[in-house]
This record gives structure tokens, C-alpha cells and sequence, in this order.
């Protein structure tokens, strides 16, 4: 990097000694330093005529290069230092595909007040990309459904429990039905929705098959918000966590047949030192009464 400056100096002025001079160096320091770049680069860098100096080809061609090189330099020593001071932090959080992000709008907002220079990394994923993800260091934490992992060092606080039901559009002839409880073979003739990135660890495929519901030929969406729209447009009749999806587009309809459910949970590394943003997000979740908030959230869209 001082190679680089010296370079920029002496591009900028096309004088050694005034090079030096702006560098706080001595000439032949500079001109050590400048040949240096030069054999580093493979070629003159500046042809030296005395007072008449001038870039070489390669100057020019490797000045635009360098001056953006050595402002990166620059930028990541500043960032550096207001990282060890404290100024700025991150914290990276996972959080599965099929959970509604609404519902930690709340918490999210206290640390967004707690810590205004906060740089938030939001990753979704699957329960094995999460599990991924926090082996690898990639995630602070994660918040999600079960990831299926055993590791050792996996820390788990759940949160709440919820069922999975059957999602269609609010005009759908199934939402028009009275019934207290769907029968089973109403469902059997409806074309099925499902997240593609649904997680196994968490969907009981096998209990779905025992109650004679199959997913082998359900459509299958990456976005829930892709999913929506099908279900409005009466293509399908989807299978969600109940706090996936809420929307005034869509009503969540009975059926006992679909008895699965699973325990949402929040994540994190035992033994990987936390910063103390990640330990207020933690405290955050853990303390917040989601019964509650859950059913705050089932009012608003009833």
C-alpha cells in the first residue's frame, strides 16, 4: 500500500522530489519504492525525463486500478477501527423459509432503537441450510422451525408451537363450507400447495400419508408470496404452518386430518463468544410472551 501511494503521489505531481515531499519521505525512498511497484507489475509504471516525466502506457492503464485500490485500503482500515472502537457492529440472522418475519417485527424494531448504527444481515433458508449456516459461523443466530440437526453444540430455546392447516382464497367453494371440521376427502380432490423449500424435519410427510393426504403431485413454490397468489387464483389449496401466511386475500379452513405441527425455536452456537447485540436480540425473543403476540396477529387478519 505505501508503494501504491507513493505511485499516486507521483502520478499526481509527476515530480519525485515533490512526490517525496507530499509522501513525507525521502526521494530515494520514493524512487525505491516506485521501482519496486514497477517490477511487481512487470513494467515502467512512469518514463523519467527529468522535468518532463510523464505515465507510460501501463501508468495510465494501472492508475485507475491502483487510486481504487488503495481507496479500499483506506475505507477497510476506517471501518477496522470503528469495529474495535465499538461503532459499528452486525449481527447476521437466519430465519426459515416458512416463518412469517412479521412476527419479529417487534423485537427487531427494539434493536433497531437499541443500537440505531446496527447492520442487520437477514438470510433465509431451510432447516439444513441453517444448520449449515451456523456450523460455519456464517449466522449469529437463527429462528425457525426444527432444523433436524443432533450437533452437540446446537442451542435451542423454543418459542411456541404451532399446527399446519389448509389455506385457500377467501372465495374458495371449501372457505363457503359451515363445516366445524373439513372431511379428509374433500381434500383429497384439491390440487395441494406447498412451500418447495418446505423442511422435512418439520412437515410429517408420513403422517399426512397415513391420514391419506400425499404431496407427491403438489404444486410446489419457492415464494410464500408466489404461493398466495395461487391459492387466490384457485390453483391450489395449500398446506402451511398457521402463522405462515396471513393475509386478508386468505382464510385458514379446519380439517383434523392434517394433525402435525411443529415447535418454533431460537438458535445459536454454545461455546461461540456473543456480541452484546446478539445477546439482546436473544434476551428479545426469549422474553416475549408469543401466545400473545401470536394471537394478536390472528385478530388482525380474522
Amino acid at each position: 500500500m505505501q508503494q501504491v501511494r507513493y505511485f499516486l503521489a507521483l502520478a499526481g505531481t509527476l515530480n519525485f522530489t515533490r512526490a517525496a515531499e507530499e509522501c513525507n519521505v525521502t526521494q530515494p525512498a520514493l524512487t525505491r519504492a516506485v521501482k519496486q511497484l514497477e517490477e511487481e507489475l512487470g513494467g515502467d509504471l512512469i518514463r523519467r525525463e527529468g522535468r518532463l516525466s510523464h505515465l507510460t502506457d501501463l501508468g495510465l492503464r494501472m492508475l485507475p486500478l491502483l487510486q481504487q485500490c488503495y481507496d479500499s485500503a483506506l475505507t477497510a482500515k476506517s471501518l477496522a477501527s470503528k469495529v474495535k472502537k465499538g461503532e459499528v457492529a452486525s449481527l447476521a440472522l437466519a430465519v426459515s423459509q416458512t416463518l412469517n418475519l412479521n412476527l419479529l417485527l417487534e423485537p427487531l424494531g427494539e434493536m433497531h432503537r437499541s443500537f440505531p448504527g446496527l447492520q442487520l444481515k437477514l438470510r433465509r433458508g431451510t432447516g439444513a441450510q441453517i444448520a449449515a449456516m451456523l456450523k460455519n459461523g456464517d449466522i449469529d443466530i437463527a429462528i425457525g422451525g426444527p432444523i433436524g440437526d443432533g450437533w452437540d453444540r446446537l442451542e435451542i430455546w423454543p418459542m411456541f408451537e404451532e399446527s399446519f392447516g389448509l389455506l385457500v382464497g377467501r372465495d374458495h367453494h371449501l372457505a363457503m363450507r359451515n363445516d366445524i371440521d373439513l372431511d379428509v376427502e374433500l381434500i383429497k380432490e384439491a390440487r395441494l400447495l406447498v412451500s418447495a423449500e418446505h423442511d422435512h424435519a418439520e412437515m410429517d410427510t408420513a403422517a399426512l400419508r397415513r391420514a391419506g393426504i400425499s404431496l407427491d403431485h403438489a404444486h410446489e413454490v419457492d415464494s410464500v408470496r408466489d404461493l398466495e397468489a395461487l391459492v387466490v387464483a384457485k390453483l391450489g389449496v395449500a398446506i402451511l404452518p398457521v402463522s405462515t401466511l396471513r393475509s386478508s386475500r386468505v382464510v385458514q379452513i379446519n380439517c383434523s386430518a392434517i394433525n402435525i405441527g411443529r415447535t418454533v425455536a431460537v438458535y445459536s452456537v454454545s461455546g461461540r463468544p456473543r456480541s452484546r447485540e446478539v445477546s439482546a436480540l436473544l434476551n428479545l425473543v426469549r422474553s416475549t410472551d408469543w401466545s400473545q403476540r401470536l394471537a394478536a396477529d390472528e385478530i388482525n387478519f380474522a
